[in-house]
């Protein structure tokens, strides 16, 4: 049953159990009700106490009915919390684990809370679009005071209930046992009698809350451009210092009711969905074997290869670290320890976290050491010959059942795999820069790779708080092949007339973090450069601007050369128009008989989002992403894609697949138009009036 009931010294103790975080469904809310109702029918009860146990009060809604019927459906949570606020016994929220979303907001309904000073406490609703819908924006600021309410709501903040022991929020923050101080309270306010105290009965306090608004107004509206949210519950939570309480509420349901038609609610509720669902793999359960992961092996102690590893250090899992060169190793080492000291300095971990995470680090220069560790990831130098020596030496003395795994980003997987006598035990692992921050862990699964192997490497992405992607083997897999036919499309615009500092405020201006020529020199033109010149012989027929080239030829590869698109000051990561790459721009346009053209922002972000979405299509047709949200977790985690937008083929969704065919269409036509071939599928699914993410 998902809600329980017990009797104990004459107060009856309501459990919620709907495992993992007791989500507020239909079945629970039902059960709630019924239970509060049978509880004051019951002459031995003097009092009520509500409990999750010791995982968690209530983690809000379930996210099982989010944008169904069900999640309005009667009782529906504001009934249910008005159900408790009016009940005639008195009730106790007895909190452990979390009380997050609804789940705080059934809690501020009860008559008094009595926490875990660890429980974690928060309104998130802003993270999904929203904000708090079922009487939130209106008590939480009765009970913390406007200031607390306002930064927590707005931003959607996590903290441990101890954090709040100063406000009004709860009578008692247990020292002991949580239930019995519930149970404690729920007797004495029952032998005080009623009326009940009641948050919103309570006023909110702040000593000059006018011109606190106008100042929050100011700093919300400017740190949230693209996010209506924010500013709605700013709106919503400045309504609770009316006297009305009900008139605070309708301003709160109208909020509610607005966000939920933006584009931006639905673009970031896709994404929640689409990051849990990428963890859903085909031939991949819970029944499927994992194997241990006690100790893992890395070559290379270069940027990746070193990222790679204070991954696994900060999950406290022992690193062997693998070098050909003493000078090299020292370096590496060298970078791991300066980037724990710098983390210690800003305070984000404790001074003596950096000498335990170093002590988990073993250098190494012999491959003999990586025997019998569980698992080895390459990150070596791009080259398909490299690798082969790397894994046929791993082949020979790794012990039978550990995973091999490469960090290619672009290299063929089951080609690596056949260098091996276990190809079962191989797959690709591909870190994006900087490997210890981005968030983003592409899984390439080859062909013969065993189910295990892939089970116990998604399983692992979450000990390393990665967000994992599983992808088929193909050159560039998910990401880097998308983000080809981006590149591409962005030079063909320099060509035509545009500017690098155009293209990119467009593209940031749409909403990524960062346009596509900043990016190429903060990654190095020369990695695009080496892919460009093995295409020219293995895929002869696909035709690129030389304008990439020409750069590279002038010896600007980026940031680290000081000169790219854009040239750099020493110490200055600012990037400045050049003149000498708008000179060769155009000269080149001009040896190409083309003359310059007005383009405009709008075209630009069409040509290279539509890119986008069109290999996109050509992905999910092949089946090297299994799903179209999978490929929108892989842009809005690893490349940068506004997440208010929800990913690529979620975009692409919102404006309709028909209009993104026609403008494939009209592109086709154009210049450069034989880089333009529709997907199949886009053309499939547009006709049909159907969507990606259906």
């Amino acid at each position: 049953m998902s809600v329980t009931t017990f009797l104990r010294d004459g107060i009856a103790v309501i459990t919620i159990s709907q495992p993992p975080v007791n989500g507020l469904g239909i079945a629970v809310r039902r059960g709630l009700v019924e239970a509060l109702d049978a509880a004051n029918d019951n002459p031995a009860v003097q009092g009520i106490v509500v409990t999750g146990g010791a995982r968690a009060f209530s983690g809000g809604a379930d996210i099982r009915e989010f944008n169904t019927p069900l999640a309005m459906q009667a009782p529906n949570l504001p009934s249910v919390i008005a159900a408790f606020e009016a009940s005639p016994k008195p009730c106790v929220a007895a909190i452990e684990g979390m009380a997050l979303g609804g789940g705080l907001e059934l809690a501020l309904g009860m008559h008094g809370r009595v926490a875990d000073g660890r429980a974690q406490i928060g309104l998130p609703e802003v993270k999904l679009g929203l904000l708090p819908g079922a009487g939130g924006t209106q008590r939480f600021p009765h009970a913390v005071g406007l200031e607390t309410a306002l930064n927590m709501i707005c931003s959607g903040t996590l903290v441990p209930a101890a954090q709040l022991k100063d406000t009004r929020l709860f009578d008692a923050l247990a020292e002991g046992d949580t239930m019995d101080a519930a149970i404690g309270l729920a007797k004495s306010l029952a032998e005080a009698g009623a009326p009940f105290p009641k948050i919103r009965d309570l006023r909110v306090e702040h000593p000059d809350a006018e011109a606190f608004l106008g100042f929050a107004r100011g700093a919300v509206a400017a740190a949230s451009a693209h996010y209506p949210a924010p500013m709605a519950c700013l709106e919503a939570v400045a309504a609770s210092l009316g006297k009305d309480f009900d008139a605070g509420i309708e301003v709160e349901r109208k909020g509610f009711a607005a966000l939920m038609a933006t584009p931006e609610a639905r673009a970031l509720q896709h994404a929640f969905f689409a990051e849990r669902n990428a963890a859903k793999v085909e031939g991949v359960d819970a029944s499927t074997p994992r194997r241990e992961i006690r100790r893992v092996g890395i070559i290379g102690a270069g940027t990746m290869g070193g990222g790679i590893a204070m991954n696994f250090l900060n999950a406290g899992i022992p690193v062997r670290l693998l070098e050909m060169k003493q000078e090299a190793l020292d370096r590496g080492l060298a970078t791991i320890r300066g980037n724990y000291e710098s983390s210690a300095k800003k305070g984000r971990i404790k001074p003596e976290d950096v000498e335990a995470r170093m002590g988990l680090l073993h250098p190494t220069l012999d491959y003999a050491e990586l025997g019998d560790v569980d698992l080895v990831i390459e990150a070596v130098f791009e080259e398909i010959g490299v690798k082969q020596q790397v894994f046929e030496r791993l082949d020979a003395v790794v012990r039978e059942g550990a995973i091999l795994a490469s960090n290619t980003s672009t290299l063929d997987v089951d080609r690596i795999a056949g260098f091996t006598r276990r190809p079962q035990d191989v797959l690709g692992m591909h870190f994006f820069s900087p490997a210890n921050v981005m968030k983003l862990l592409e899984v390439v699964r080859g062909k013969a790779t065993s189910p295990e192997v892939l089970a116990t490497v998604m399983d692992l992405a979450k000990t390393l708080r990665k967000t994992a992607v599983v992808s088929g083997v193909c050159d560039g897999f998910i990401g880097n092949r998308m983000i080809e036919q981006y590149s591409r499309q962005a030079t063909f615009l320099l060509e035509e007339g545009a500017t690098p500092q155009q293209v990119d405020r467009a593209m940031e201006k749409f909403g990524f973090a960062m346009g596509p020529f900043r990016m190429s020199d903060l990654a190095g033109n020369d990695i695009g450069w080496a892919i460009r010149k093995r295409r020219y012989v293995e895929q002869p027929e696909m035709t690129y601007s030389r304008t990439a080239d020409k750069l590279c030829e002038m010896g600007r590869f980026g940031q680290k050369t000081g000169a790219g698109w854009y040239d750099y000051r020493p110490g200055d990561r600012t990037a400045h128009p050049s003149q000498a790459v708008e000179d060769m721009l155009r000269e080149h346009a001009a040896s190409l008989g083309v003359a310059p053209r007005k383009i405009s922002d709008a075209e630009i972000v069409e040509r290279l989002v539509y890119a986008l979405v069109n290999e996109g299509a050509q992905i999910l047709a092949e089946g090297i992403a299994a799903k179209a949200s999978d490929i929108d977790v892989v842009y809005l985690t690893g490349y940068g894609f506004p997440v208010f937008r929800g990913g690529p083929m979620r975009y692409a969704d919102e404006v309709g697949l028909y209009n993104v065919l026609r403008a494939v269409r009209r592109f086709a036509a154009g210049y450069a138009g034989d880089a333009w071939q529709p997907a199949p599928l886009l053309i499939e699914l547009a006709e049909a009036g159907k969507s990606f993410n259906a």
